[in-house]
């Protein structure tokens, strides 16, 4: 009963944690495989998973469709692919016909290949727009007044001036609509000056605080935050579930993947700078864990960790590191300023150390994320 009842909290976590990568994957590499085909490229093999296959099968156009056992990851092949990273299969003494260089990846021009690799990344971009467009869509969004109820004591907003019942109005020139539009306006600003301009009674006031940096502990590592020591209102007339039509869905759709994309962007370049810990980055297991949690609160708490864990592969996979798409692309830049391809030998080098990056980094999330689960 023991091992039972251990099987099936293990399964809780997997399947909400493959439902999500395969969504995510299938429409990263859709991306590649349909501008390939727009470009006249033939597509040899779609892969859902590394590893051995489970099934698969051939569509009208020769490509082989399949799903392998292990649900990490996916490629497409291309006619004239040495392998899923895209590295030609080159030999000099092979002459190649017309057709065989009309639809190979590596005989296209620069500007073809570049759009290939790119439409990887930008379909995920494109999937998390649409996740959150049906979302806000079908079930609107849950908007909590930014009226304050409380000031906590010792806090920089008890010197700043803020009292109980005042209804913030904007930051630094921008509209707050929400108490969560404030909270991420601060949490972003540690240590930076910020003019509110709150409603109290009749009158607006104008107030000037500085968010202090908090070290906030979660299960996945240390977090860097700038809070002010507000508390939020309790009151139930301040909720409310705003619906959206679809424009307007669309819209916010679109600001939410900025924010996220904005959000990671500055924690990575956080890491170069020194400013934020490594500890809260997270490897398959640590996504596992996350994603069985989300999927406690729901289907459509899954399908917003999707369109999150689309924007940041997505943004990953445009780091310019060579096995990346990013690496790829930056060949690119190359080719076309030099007006011919890097020899095989530099290509060849720069794929090595990029598996070596890309290893070394999955290693040291898993590490990560074994040591948080185990409470170390």
């Amino acid at each position: 009963m023991y091992f039972l009842e251990h099987a099936w909290s293990l399964v809780w976590y997997v399947i909400p944690f493959i439902f999500i990568l395969s969504i995510v994957v299938f429409f990263h590499e859709l991306g590649h495989f349909m501008v390939g085909r727009w470009c006249g490229v033939k597509v040899d093999a779609f892969s859902l998973g590394f590893g051995p296959e489970l099934f698969a099968f051939v569509d009208r156009r020769g490509t082989r469709w399949r799903v392998a056992a292990l649900p990490l990851g996916g490629y497409v092949k291309f006619h004239g692919d040495a392998n899923a990273a895209s590295a030609a299969a080159r030999d000099p003494t092979v002459k190649l016909s017309e057709e065989e260089r009309r639809i190979s990846f590596f005989t296209q021009p620069v500007w073809k290949r570049a759009a290939i690799v790119a439409a990887g990344p930008i379909a995920n971009f494109i999937l998390a727009v649409v996740i959150f467009s049906g979302v806000f869509y079908t079930h609107g969004r849950g908007v909590l007044a930014p009226r304050i109820e409380g000031i906590r004591a010792g806090e920089v907003a008890e010197a700043a001036g803020f009292q109980a019942g005042d209804l913030i109005v904007s930051i630094d020139g921008k509209a707050i609509d929400s108490w969560g539009d404030m909270q991420r306006t601060v949490q972003a600003s540690p240590d930076v000056p910020l003019t509110f301009v709150v409603q109290r009674g009749a009158r607006d006031v104008t107030i000037n605080v500085t968010p202090k940096l908090r070290v906030l502990k979660t299960p996945f590592g240390e977090t860097k935050v700038g809070l002010i020591g507000l508390n939020a209102t309790s009151n139930p007339d301040d909720w409310r579930i705003q619906s959206y039509g679809l424009i307007d869905s669309v819209g916010i759709a679109v600001s939410e993947t900025w924010y996220v994309s904005e959000r990671t962007v500055n924690y990575i370049g956080g890491l170069f700078m020194g400013r934020e810990s490594a500890n809260q980055i997270s490897g398959p297991i640590g996504t596992g864990y996350i994603a069985g949690e989300v999927a406690k609160a729901g289907f459509v708490a899954l399908l917003n960790l999707a369109a999150i864990l689309s924007i940041s592969i997505g943004l990953i996979n445009l780091f310019p590191i060579p096995l990346l798409d990013g690496g790829h692309l930056l060949y690119y830049i190359f080719e076309a300023i030099k007006g011919k391809p890097l020899s095989e030998r530099v290509q060849e080098l720069g794929f090595r150390f990029g598996l070596a990056f890309v290893v070394a980094l999955m290693l040291f999330a898993t590490f990560n994320d074994i040591l948080h689960l185990s409470g170390g």
